[in-house]
């Protein structure tokens, strides 16, 4: 029936239209009074009838009672690539079902006939196997009967045998998860959160019902990456961290599954008729879209028949095992490594144990490896009794013992756990085993309530408690586990946490400084927001009683606020805001806190309030480190930082650009890294470096490495470094200083300054931690104490010398034995259920071996005495007898698959490296003769170095049959590709020594690819893959061979899963070479000093012929020159001169010489023809004309033709160098360049990279022409001037001077004179150049193979040098130079690298790293040109634009890279604008000036000058001072108070002051009088002329510099104190950084907090500083008659809305009782007020400066005072300054 209504539009009337009969009824058939109650009731009709066509038939599955419904089924899982022609692995499980139901819920399930099937192979070509044992395994637990609540399509509880493994109740699980349905009767399609095997997920229904034929069809889809409770394990992964708020389609694992479903029903219910299943997951592991592989679950039930025959009831009690969610046990057991079947634990662990070592010994570290996991596997199935049994069978076996300890941490179980306990306890376990295994087993072990007990007990253990650097690995690994137990609960048990608390109120009770930081670090470790009370009771902030502990511990407790962050990040953000706003806090701390707070990942708001709060930030070190943090965070390109990167972006564009400029006395972030949104990965690499105002140099380093993998991040490695007080380390520390007279004054002075506090002490101190994945794991702290603990424990003496001695003596008792360190690297899995009900794993473990045997002997003479001292090693010799074989494995294996304790079947990938090496020698060692030999034998047989080997298998294993294993190469097995064994000859010079080969690959090519197909290229080249590169040394009778074998699915799918599938084998390895004669050993011997020339000649005439008497000279250097063949080098030099022209005319592209002298006037066409091909088309003509600068390319090219031809007589210079000259061979006048000015305006208007260099040595009329030339310049300009001066000096160093060093390296034959290379070093040393020559030959006398390298400095203004080898070094030539001098109008430093020809790896070399800089200079922000230039040449220029600034341009063969105004990071004397010309000539040494500029850029400088003052740290103020009074100018506020410099203005004249200085027990006066400059030494005149030298513990000097005085006293802080009577000037050593006070400022680099009264506050101008630090006398008998005083505003004033009276908080100067003021100055002062109508009496505010400012008003200060009538006592004392 049919009901259908309208609802008309314009009109209120409604029609209806109902069919009945073939007839229908309209409203207007009725009356009108009717049409009402019509609509009401048509439309209740309409609703009641739609209701009742649109309920659907139940649909959920009946089984009836009293029969039973019969099913098969079969189930298929299968793994591989999605790939044709790859094996897959797969098990298939088949069987027949029986159902039937008993009660109104419960259901009976019985499996009938279970058969187990195994994939191995090529599908579809191999089949199934049947596994038969296994089969019959599985069917003795699935045979039994299953009971299962079933109600409504639902499936409830499941009941098993209670001795049913937990796999076979798993897979009943799948069976019935195919059941699982959930009907709406309300919708066909809708969407719900289902139970199942999987968990809680997502689902999709459609229902299609025909109910013509009573079938429906019903589809569902589950979405297994969108589950609520999902099902899964993971094992060793709680240090990755995943991102909740993170994009969910960038995951590299991806699983669905679908569910289709055939009912039947009629008039008795609905059956299922059939069901079908089909599930797959997809791992990317590089996260590349079309590379993934694929594991693919198929079920299917069909019901064969109905029988009335019910099941009977089991025999036995069934268990309830729960609901269908899937269960884990037994998989977790299983690492991911072949299977083991354990029938006898105990005599299977003392095989393992004993093949691996037997393994070792043999050099089978590949068996011992994975014996080794096989250990592992086993020592988590036994018991405590069992693994004790094993310890005492091999605990005197000291070759056991690092395997067995090793196994039992990564073991990782509650009873190796507890073994190991139990040893440490009864110490039977030394001090480094225990150190050793300590951290593995902690990282290891399973966290559950079990361990932490066990963890617990370690923490009271005294044997733990005794040895401090084992309680802190126990602390902070029980710290560790508990973060890894908590993160599996939600809520974590405040017991567990106790125990760290209660170490953190101990150490603060005790006020133990060290236990304080290890609670902190313990509790970081533990991460819990829990203990955040704890740790804000050590937070000034929050915490009045931690104002009093030292500054590190305040930054242990930020820091161990970190990983809290992550479960409470708002909490968290709060406190460190908090931290960081708090100016009161140490800038470290402060540091510290921000970089917490950015972990947290604030939003906006938050950034923003931070980026304010630099605004007005006093400490420029905070403000410095946090806007680089902010600029580093910016850049990043982590998805998981995008809102925090856009946040820092916005906040740096409100801050000010200057905190950008500061220099490397700031603290700064250093941010490297990188991320592949195409691949999801990445990794960012952080420095941290925070200044302290008493350092140069960073004082907290942390550097950190962070990894990020599809949406996941890892804290990889963390180290920090922190150091205090370092300095006193290196200063003398025998100096009383508190024994003198300058102590107690400054003592004296300080009560007299209102609030000065000496700083507080500080001990020397370094620390530092390690984390790994995030866990802190070691610190140390070492102090001055704890080095001389160690020196006493070592030698018995706290001097060192004695330990010298000691390490000597132990080293002569030789060093012999064998150690071995095998560790399981890591053990990752990650564990889903499939809907068959076994489960899917991605596991990854891995194992590494470290053995070494080392059997050293030494041997001395003559033997130490006595009393030794270190210079006695100077006269020794030593014979060293070595024999070192250090050898390191390591093995990775990685599944995808089933993984079960009874069968495996999955793909499986094995990685190895390994690395073995013997260095066996025999070494002789002259201290005296300077003599070094080194004898080794050679190799005799070929030996691996270093190998990596990579496979990946489908494979298929079961426990009944572990010993045949199926194992499958993905890759189909088929005929390589011939390969010839026949080496390939380069065509270049093949057969000298050192040559190249290369294994040629004949390819079988397909007649398709012969006709253009790619296809057929990849397939045939593309999977098979063999190179070997060999390089040969025949001298030395050995050879190295790089080999690569590789055979991948590449050709499938160029990704980089394909590359890594199939086999790849890499490996180094030593061979020997056939020689004519054998080789007994090989000799390395260095002599140096005068006997180095006989070395030479007596390799070249014996083999082992000793040292004879040295003839004279010229014998040596005849015989020299001939042994070396020196003159045939420079015969072909000065051919190869000859025939430069030739070579030049050949090259498209010219070459300009880089030798060439800029200055010469006659080029040769090439170097025209760079003009042509040079910057921007630029014509190189007249330089006053600008317009013939700007040329036309087609003009260029015509006019530089012409240039070249007329390069015979026009002076016109090569535009490729833009070098400007002023020679006096440029007769032309077309070019004018010695003026400065005119040589700048000609560059002005010019592009950076277009701007001219010009050599310093070029600068002025008079120049040297200077020699820099190697005989193969690619220029024809070798004939010029500069060139053939150079030939006039001698080119052999040998003519003149002896060589200073020669070494040989030789091969000795049994019937053969010696082969090998012979080393010969020259240098001469001159004032105006030093130069360099190394002569390498071959000593064989044939041979004429040769290298000769030459280096000159000239003028300490450049730097030469070449490097030429070959056939007379004249086959391959590389040059180089670098040169000062001026660009444009900067000084500027010019670097040039040339070449005529190389080898083609170094040219394949240089492709490679030329296509690398474009993007490398686009990331590091530089700017890029395309233009030609000389095609071998590269030149760099740097010039200094500013102190702080320089511009590079980087020019290449045909790209210009170029950037203007880079920061530098440390400032740099430079004068711009002024020549270079200008400067010295003969002792400029530009390079030793850079030296002490770095130097003196560490010290600081105060100067006074007239009213002008500029303090250390630069800050320059003006500040008249009062006549006659003391100010103290700087002085030593740290602890030790060493020195004191006082200031005065004389009265007689304003532009001549006198200065007081206070050393130890010295006082010294320097003051003009009569126009001259006096000095008082303690009150004495001194004679002025006379050098004064102190003659106590620290050396003061005292002598005459120019027009004034000079102070020298370094052990007291100052470096040299200067006074002429106008100016002083104050260095004081980087040292004391932070430790002075007074005018001249802190030193701390604090420019913001200049200005710092001596209580502290910060002065509201310069004349209030520099007053605050008066020294007030005697108002009697001192000369200043002046007087701090507090002042009260005599008027009153409006404070909060009534009248008020105000005092200052800081005293301003007054004349003495008595005097009146003749002089004033306005100064601004802060108030305190209070009521009007209080009294206080202004005597009595002592405390005034501890008041609140509440008014700033501006007061007269008297500078003057006029005395005449003080209220003085008869007999005045004597004058004093205190």
């Amino acid at each position: 029936m049919a009901f259908v209504t309208s609802l008309g539009e314009t009109d209120n009337s409604t029609k209806f239209t109902v069919p009945v009969n073939n007839s229908s009824i309209k409203a207007s058939d009725f009356p009108p009074w009717a049409s009402v109650t019509f609509s009401m009731k048509g439309l209740i009709l309409t609703l009641v009838l739609t209701l009742v066509g649109g309920q659907k038939q139940d649909l959920e599955p009946v089984f009836h009672m009293g029969k039973t419904y019969l099913y098969s089924y079969e189930s298929v899982i299968m793994h591989g690539l999605p790939d044709r022609d790859l094996a897959m692995a797969g098990v298939r499980l088949t069987g027949k079902l029986e159902i039937s139901r008993v009660s109104q819920s419960n259901h009976l399930l019985q499996i009938r006939e279970p058969k187990l099937e195994e994939h191995n192979g090529f599908w579809p070509m191999d089949p199934f196997i049947p596994s038969l044992r296994l089969s019959e395994t599985i069917a003795t637990c699935l045979s039994q009967t299953f009971k299962f609540e079933y109600t409504e399509g639902r499936v409830g509880s499941i009941f098993a045998p209670e001795d049913c493994p937990i796999l076979c109740t798993n897979l009943v699980r799948g069976i019935l998860n195919m059941m699982q349905i959930t009907i709406k009767k309300s919708q066909n399609v809708y969407e719900l959160q289902e139970a199942g095997i999987e968990g809680i997920c997502q689902t999709r229904y459609i229902i299609q019902d025909d109910s013509k034929s009573h079938w429906a069809t019903i589809s569902k889809s589950k979405d297994l990456m969108n589950c609520q409770e999902k099902a899964v394990k993971n094992v060793g992964m709680s240090y990755i961290r995943p991102c909740p708020t993170c994009s969910p389609k960038v995951r590299n694992i991806k699983g669905m599954v679908m569910f289709t479903y055939k009912m039947k029903y009629d008039d008795s219910g609905v059956s299922l008729m059939s069901a079908t299943s089909e599930q797959v997951y997809q791992i990317s592991p590089f996260n590349e879209p079309n590379a993934a592989a694929v594991m693919e679950a198929r079920q299917e039930l069909s019901l064969v028949g109905v029988k009335k025959t019910p099941i009977s009831a089991p025999k036995t009690q069934l268990q309830n095992q729960g609901s269908l969610r899937y269960h884990f046990s037994g998989e977790l057991l299983q690492m991911p490594i072949p299977l083991i079947r354990i029938k006898n634990s105990d005599l299977q662990l003392t095989e393992t144990l004993r093949q691996l070592v037997q393994n070792n010994e043999k050099g089978d570290t590949k068996e011992a490896s994975a014996k080794f996991l096989q250990m592992v596997q086993l020592f988590r199935v036994v018991t405590l009794d069992q693994i004790e049994s094993l310890w005492l069978q091999f605990v005197n076996e000291l070759s056991y013992r690092p395997w067995f300890l090793s196994a039992i941490c990564a073991a990782g179980a509650t009873d190796t756990f507890r073994f190991l306990k139990q040893k440490i306890h009864d110490e039977k376990l030394n001090i480094w085993e225990a150190a050793a295994t300590l951290p593995l087993a902690f990282h290891f072990v399973t966290p559950n309530k079990q361990t932490l007990e066990v963890a617990s007990t370690f923490l009271t253990c005294p044997q733990i408690q005794k040895v401090p650097v084992h309680r802190i690995i126990v602390y902070l690994g029980y710290g560790s586990m508990v973060n890894k137990y908590c993160a599996q609960t939600l809520l974590c048990p405040n017991q567990l946490l106790q125990p760290l608390h209660d170490l953190a109120t101990e150490a603060t009770s005790k006020a133990d400084a060290k236990d304080m930081s290890l609670a902190l670090k313990a509790i970081g470790n533990a991460g819990e927001p829990a203990s955040i009370k704890r740790i804000l009771k050590f937070l000034p902030t929050f915490s009045s009683a931690a104002v009093s502990l030292p500054s590190r511990i305040h930054a242990d407790a930020v820091l161990a606020l970190r990983k809290i962050a992550r479960k409470d990040p708002a909490k968290v953000r709060e406190i460190t805001l908090q931290v960081f706003m708090d100016n009161t806090l140490a800038p470290n701390v402060r540091m510290t806190a921000c970089v917490v707070l950015f972990e947290t990942k604030p939003a906006l708001p938050t950034v923003v309030a931070m980026a304010s709060s630099l605004l007005t930030e006093p400490s420029l070190q905070v403000a410095s480190f946090t806007y680089s943090h902010m600029k580093a965070l910016a850049v990043g390109r982590i998805p998981q930082l995008y809102k925090l990167s856009s946040a820092c972006n916005i906040a740096i564009k409100l801050l000010s650009p200057r905190l950008d400029r500061l220099s490397y006395r700031y603290s700064k972030v250093i941010h490297v890294g990188d991320y592949s949104s195409e691949y999801q990965a990445g990794a960012i690499w952080r420095f941290y470096l925070m200044n302290s105002p008493s350092t140069m140099f960073p004082s907290d380093i942390i550097t950190k490495v962070r990894g990020y993998y599809a949406n996941t991040a890892t804290d990889i490695i963390e180290v920090a470094l922190r150091s205090q007080s370092l300095a006193k380390l290196i200063r003398k520390q025998n100096i009383p200083f508190s024994e003198y007279d300058t102590y107690k004054t400054l003592k004296e002075l300080g009560k007299t300054f209102l609030g000065w506090k000496e700083l507080p002490p500080e001990d020397p101190l370094v620390s530092a931690y390690i984390k790994v994945l995030g866990q802190e794991i070691a610190f140390v702290d070492i102090d001055k104490d704890a080095i001389q603990q160690i020196m006493m424990h070592l030698t018995g003496s706290s001097d060192w010398q004695p330990v010298v001695k000691k390490v000597v003596e132990e080293m002569q008792r030789g060093i012999s034995g064998r150690w071995i360190l095998p560790a399981m690297v890591g053990e990752l899995r990650h564990i889903v259920p499939t809907v068959v009900g076994v489960p899917l794993e991605l596991g990854l473990c891995g194992a590494a071996v470290a053995h070494t045997a080392a059997d050293v002997d030494i041997q001395m003479s003559p033997p130490l005495s006595d009393n030794f001292r270190p210079t006695q090693l100077l006269e020794t010799k030593m014979d060293i007898h070595a024999d070192i074989r250090p050898k390191a494995y390591f093995h990775m294996i990685a599944m995808m698959g089933i993984n079960t304790q009874y069968f495996q079947s999955g793909l499986e990938f094995h990685a190895e490296f390994s690395a073995n090496t013997t260095m066996k020698f025999d070494a002789r060692i002259n201290m005296k003769e300077k003599n070094l030999k080194i004898e080794t034998l050679p190799c005799h047989q070929e030996a691996e170095l270093a190998a990596v080997r990579s496979e990946v298998y489908a494979i298929s294993r079961n426990m009944q049959e572990a010993d045949s294993e199926k194992k499958s190469q993905l890759l189909p097995k088929g005929e390589a590709p011939g390969i010839s064994d026949q080496p390939f000859q380069p065509p270049e010079r093949s057969s000298r020594p050192g040559s190249w080969k290369q294994s040629s690959i004949p390819s079988v090519i397909s007649k398709g690819y012969q006709q253009g197909s790619e296809e057929a290229h990849h397939h045939s080249a593309g999977r098979f893959y063999t190179r070997m590169f060999c390089k040969k040394f025949e001298s030395l009778g050995c050879s190295t061979c790089l080999s690569l074998k590789s055979q991948n699915s590449a050709f499938l799918r160029n990704t980089y899963l394909h590359k890594l599938v199939g086999k790849l084998d890499a490996k180094i390895t030593l061979k020997p070479v056939h020689t004519d004669a054998d080789i007994d050993k090989i000799e390395l011997e260095i002599q140096a000093g005068s006997k180095a020339a006989s070395k030479i000649i007596d390799a070249a005439s014996s083999g082992s012929k000793e040292e004879e008497e040295t003839s004279p000279y010229e014998d040596i250097k005849a015989k020299l020159k001939k042994i070396l063949g020196i003159e045939n080098v420079f015969t072909a030099s000065n051919k190869t001169r000859r025939r430069t022209k030739r070579i030049n005319r050949d090259y498209k592209t010219a070459d300009t010489g880089l030798w060439a002298e800029p200055s010469a006037p006659h080029l040769s066409s090439s170097s025209s023809s760079a003009a042509a091909s040079s910057a921007d088309g630029k014509e190189p003509g007249n330089d006053h004309k600008k317009d013939e600068i700007r040329q036309s390319g087609k003009k260029r090219g015509s006019k530089s033709s012409s240039s070249g031809r007329r390069s015979g007589s026009s002076s016109v210079s090569s535009a490729s160098s833009k070098v400007c000259s002023s020679s006096q061979e440029d007769h032309s006048g077309d070019r004018d360049c010695s003026g400065h000015s005119e040589y700048s305006k000609q560059q002005v208007t010019l592009p950076v990279y277009q701007f001219w260099f010009k050599p310093a040595d070029e600068q002025g009329p008079g120049r040297e022409i200077l020699n820099s030339s190697i005989s193969s310049s690619s220029s024809s300009a070798a004939s010029d001037e500069g060139i053939s001066r150079a030939m006039s000096q001698p080119k052999f160093l040998g003519d003149s001077k002896p060589p200073i060093l020669a070494a040989v390296l030789r091969a000795i034959h049994k019937n053969k004179q010696p082969t090998g290379l012979q080393l010969v070093l020259y240098t001469d040393t001159q004032p105006w150049r030093s130069r360099i020559q190394v002569f390498v030959s071959s000593i064989t006398r044939p041979s004429r193979w040769k290298l000769c390298a030459d280096a000159s400095v000239i003028n300490y203004r450049k730097v030469s040098g070449s490097l030429k080898w070959g056939k007379d070094c004249q086959d391959y030539q590389i040059a180089t130079q670098i040169a000062t001098g001026q660009f444009a109008a900067y000084p500027a430093m010019q670097m040039k690298l040339e070449w005529l020809t190389v080898p083609s790896i170094v040219r394949t070399t240089a492709r490679w790293f030329y296509s690398l800089l474009p993007g490398v200079a686009y990331v590091l922000g530089y700017s890029l040109r395309q233009q030609l230039g000389p095609s071998h040449q590269a030149t760099l220029v740097m010039a200094l634009t500013s102190p702080r600034t320089c511009d590079v341009v980087f020019k290449l063969p045909e790209l210009t890279i170029y950037n203007r105004a880079i920061r530098l990071p440390l400032p740099f004397p430079s004068r711009p604008g002024t020549p270079v010309s200008t400067l010295p000539s003969s002792d400029w040494n530009v390079f030793s000036q850079v030296t002490l500029s770095l130097i003196e850029s560490f010290k600081a400088h105060c100067s006074v000058f007239q009213n002008t003052i500029t303090t250390f740290d630069g800050v320059e103020f003006n500040y008249s001072m009062p006549a006659n009074c003391y100010h103290v100018l700087v002085q030593d506020c740290s602890p030790e108070l060493k020195f004191l410099v006082m200031m005065k203005r004389l009265e007689e004249s304003a532009d001549l002051t006198a200065i007081n200085v206070r050393l130890a027990s010295h006082e010294v006066d320097m003051y003009v009088s009569n126009g001259l400059i006096h000095l008082k030494i303690n009150g004495v005149q001194a004679p002025r002329d006379v050098p004064y030298t102190s003659n106590s513990d620290a050396s003061i000097l005292i002598s005459s510099e120019e027009e004034g005085l000079a102070l020298k006293a370094p052990d007291y802080g100052i470096d040299k104190l200067y006074y002429d009577g106008h100016r002083l000037k104050i260095q004081v050593a980087f040292w004391m950084a932070g430790k002075t006070c007074g005018i001249c400022g802190k030193y701390d680099a604090e420019k913001e907090r200049e200005y710092q009264m001596p209580s502290g506050y910060l002065a509201k101008d310069a004349v209030s500083f520099g007053q605050s630090w008066i020294i007030s006398e005697d108002s009697c008998a001192g000369a200043c008659k002046l007087q701090r005083k507090f002042v009260k505003i005599e008027k009153a004033v409006g404070f909060e809305k009534m009248a008020a009276k105000c005092f200052s908080v800081e005293p301003v100067l007054r004349c003495v009782e008595g005097c009146s003021a003749t002089g004033t100055v306005p100064v601004s002062v802060g108030f305190h007020c209070v009521p009007a109508d209080s009294a206080p009496s202004l005597e009595r505010q002592l405390r005034l400066g501890q008041k609140s400012e509440d008014v700033v008003s501006s007061v007269p200060a008297h500078t003057a005072c006029s005395c005449q009538h003080q209220p003085c006592p008869a007999s005045a004392p004597a004058p004093t300054r205190s």
